[in-house]
């Protein structure tokens, strides 16, 4: 499963992936949306919920920040790892991350659904 598609990838129900993106300094504002950019850094939140991060990322000559906000902690934590790691590239292939074999994977816990 893509970074992308991750169920636990989403904040209250709502998707958290790629982020809305700010204006943050540098050449003109192009507006981007989506998985656009290299990605330069990732700040922690110091403001609760503890469960954010700023993301900050290089698009046409511009920086540009967004926050990506998770309901579940721990695999919070193990996204913000995996950015810092990533950092350099592109918000394309970070999506395109394959998790499904790795710590990231989804609980088993998380596969029962109620929603039938």
């Amino acid at each position: 499963m893509k970074l992308r598609d991750h169920p636990l990838m989403s904040y209250k129900g709502t998707c958290s992936w790629p982020p809305a993106w700010l204006w943050r300094d540098g050449y003109e504002n192009t507006y981007p949306e989506g998985e656009v950019g290299i990605l330069r850094e990732v700040l922690l939140s110091t403001v609760p919920p503890n469960n954010s991060f700023f993301l900050i990322m290089e698009h046409c000559g511009a920086q540009y920040m967004g926050a990506l906000l998770l309901s579940d902690y721990a695999f919070y934590l193990q996204i913000y790892a995996l950015l810092v790691h990533n950092c350099g590239e592109t918000m394309r292939d970070i999506g395109e991350i394959d998790i499904s074999h790795t710590h990231l994977a989804l609980p088993a816990s998380a596969l029962t659904s109620d929603k039938e």
